[in-house]
């Protein structure tokens, strides 16, 4: 082997890039702003009805998909949902995968770390509730939250335990650095990530609270530090900014999809997982020459076991 055929041979492979041609992808090069990122969609998208078929249309194919990754057991696939609160990360997830198979797909949710969680790094957590092959996973919340809530509150890192941080800028730049290296070892086995930021704005993040308070069944949705945490708006969406400039990558890109319509979003985001499903061109396996004799066997058996 030459020397130039070694030093090839020794880079690292890139995984497969996903193939969900969306606008709101969020590129790789540093440029996404959210001041620029919609919370609505066009005049010409607002209409729920259209949406809501669309969605229809998204959760048969999804269904179908579905059963085909199952069967070929080969990819993993992990849908990350991060957003502020009211911004309907619940109520889509349950939307779009209505349809799906509830055998061969788990939601997790990621709430307050506990103590156990806390003795570990904070991939941990995350990482014992990844997607088998076949599957499809999905964090409602993730360790996300490790670089947005706790950044813009590092008075959570006390209770870490973790060696003196000495540089707070070289810190958050190795937790980006993790997540990158822990999303591209994921995608070189075969584990498909997709990111979705649902996009809210301030103002309707405000209705939604209001309606929390003043329908009775909703009430139970409304927590008085979710209001506390408007206080932490512009903090938030820096860290937002920074997150996902660091970490949407070709192969884990992140979404930013406008939030403030639920039904646009709902059914956005599904053409997003059926496009990249679709993408993986998986079918269903074909049995070998021997299994098709065994089968031819088998079949006697049975035929003859009904005379």
């Amino acid at each position: 082997m030459s020397k130039s055929e070694k030093k090839k041979s020794d880079r690292p492979s890139k995984p497969s890039a996903v193939t969900a041609k969306s606008r709101y992808e969020v590129p790789d090069d540093g440029s996404f702003r959210v001041k620029s990122a919609p919370t609505l969609p066009p005049k010409k998208a607002r209409n729920d009805e259209a949406n809501e078929a669309a969605l229809q249309k998204h959760i048969e194919k999804l269904d179908r998909l579905q059963h085909i990754l199952y069967a070929h057991d080969s990819h993993a696939i992990l849908l990350v949902f991060q957003a502020m609160d009211a911004a309907g990360k619940d109520s889509t997830i349950r939307a779009v995968l209505s349809g799906v198979n509830p055998a061969g797909c788990v939601v997790h949710a990621f709430k307050r770390p506990s103590q156990g969680e806390l003795d570990h790094d904070f991939l941990w957590r995350s990482a014992c509730r990844l997607p088998e092959r076949g599957h499809i996973g999905v964090f409602n919340r993730s360790y996300y939250e490790e670089v947005l809530a706790v950044k813009v509150h590092p008075e959570f890192l006390a209770a870490q335990r973790l060696p003196p941080i000495d540089n707070p800028e070289r810190f958050w730049a190795a937790r980006y650095e993790s997540i990158r290296d822990h999303e591209k070892h994921l995608a070189r086995n075969g584990t498909v990530i997709l990111k979705f930021w649902l996009n809210v704005s301030k103002e309707e993040q405000r209705q939604r609270f209001l309606a929390r308070l003043n329908e009775p069944e909703k009430n139970w949705k409304f927590e008085t530090a979710d209001v506390a945490e408007r206080a932490h708006w512009p903090e938030y969406m820096a860290a937002y900014e920074q997150a996902l400039n660091e970490t949407s990558r070709p192969w884990a890109p992140w979404y930013a999809i406008p939030a403030d319509d639920k039904s646009y979003m709902r059914q956005m985001i599904a053409d997003i997982i059926v496009q990249t499903l679709e993408s993986l061109k998986l079918d269903y396996p074909v049995p070998g020459k021997a299994e098709k004799a065994q089968f031819g066997v088998l079949r006697k058996q049975l035929e003859d076991e009904g005379r």
